[in-house]
């Protein structure tokens, strides 16, 4: 008597190789959707900055950070006026809590113009980019990158690079060691000296996964 052979057929097989197949894509799908809407976010803080300082200057004729009536202005803290030379000093990682690139931060928040503590002191006081690193304004004249240009520099440190490299060809030319967008390896302390840092080579895919510090010059 002939036993009956188990097992799947190929009509079976094919079943499940297109369910794994839907399965597939529908993952790579949503990793994708994640991926633009974290570029998306990036490239908002980069959008955000020229607006506080716009409406700030349009609203009190200051540059919010440098302004030197800020405490009747917006009721800043005692002691955190500006000093109105009409430049953002200090870099973007601000060196002490009273740098302009400091204030920048109090001085929108306490105008409404940003979200965020307007306390310096506080841990949570510099504000974060998407990936977690930090974001700053300087002003144009204290180099962020080297050949970098614009009256003010945005910078957001520890993006990856294909993060960067979508972010420059949104907000630039594609290229992430010309234009107005410009990428380099250093780290925010390093840049912290004023000194300008190197243009990372233009990336490429084999950089996708190193962290780099993005810069816009406005």
């Amino acid at each position: 008597m002939k036993q009956k052979q188990s097992g799947f057929t190929l009509i079976e097989i094919a079943i499940v190789l297109v369910i794994i197949g839907l399965l597939l894509g529908g993952v790579l799908k949503g990793q994708e959707l994640i991926n633009s809407a974290k570029v998306k976010n990036l490239a908002t803080d980069f959008k955000n900055i020229p607006v506080y300082i716009y409406g700030y200057q349009d609203k009190y004729r200051s540059m919010p950070g440098d302004d030197i009536q800020a405490e009747s202005h917006v009721g800043a803290a005692t002691g955190h006026n500006g000093n109105g030379n009409g430049i953002i000093n200090g870099t973007w990682l601000p060196a002490t809590q009273t740098a302009e690139t400091s204030l920048f931060w109090e001085h929108v928040r306490r105008a409404g113009l940003a979200a965020g503590s307007t306390d310096t002191a506080a841990v949570d006081f510099l504000p974060r980019n998407a990936s977690g690193g930090r974001i700053g304004i300087q002003g144009g004249s204290t180099f962020s990158i080297a050949n970098l240009k614009g009256s003010y520099v945005i910078c957001s440190e520890s993006i990856l690079g294909k993060f960067a490299r979508q972010l420059d060809t949104n907000l630039d030319d594609g290229n992430t060691t010309t234009g107005s967008v410009m990428v380099t390896a250093a780290t925010a302390e390093t840049m912290q000296a004023q000194a300008a840092a190197a243009a990372s080579s233009n990336l490429t895919t084999a950089d996708d996964e190193t962290a780099y510090t993005v810069c816009m010059g406005f």
